[in-house]
């Protein structure tokens, strides 16, 4: 077992014991982390995050970017947003993704709507409304 803490500047989303944590970093790839595991920095992706509590009850959150860091038996993930899948508003991400799509049809090199499409997509997602 670990600590583990998802913070974002509005609040800390998740503080507690984990065997694991999976995440998905820029470079790497999908990884997991688990008690024991070396030091380690990352970059994430746009890309949910699960936490793996003792007995195998997971939550999962969606972390758009921030960074990963394992130090110990502490994984600390800093995040611009952190959003555990029963606190994601479904109306609303559903209505984001409709607008970011229709930017992109109206201008296919819009990076910003790319980004909030990709943020739109992950929270319905995890949400489990996609």
């Amino acid at each position: 077992m670990f600590t583990v803490e998802l913070v974002s500047p509005e609040a800390v989303t998740y503080t507690g014991e984990a065997e694991m944590v999976i995440a998905r970093t820029l470079d790497e790839g999908d990884i997991a982390f688990q008690s024991g595991h070396v030091s380690f920095i990352g970059a994430l992706a746009v890309w949910s995050v699960d936490v793996i509590r003792e007995g195998g009850d997971r939550d999962v959150f969606a972390v758009h970017r921030g960074f990963v860091q394992v130090s110990g038996d502490q994984v600390t993930i800093l995040s611009d947003v952190s959003e555990r899948a029963d606190e994601i508003d479904v109306d609303r991400a559903r209505a984001s993704k409709e607008s970011a799509e229709a930017a992109l049809a109206a201008d296919g090199a819009d990076e910003e709507a790319a980004g909030a499409l990709a943020r739109a997509e992950l929270r319905l997602q995890v949400a489990g409304a996609e």
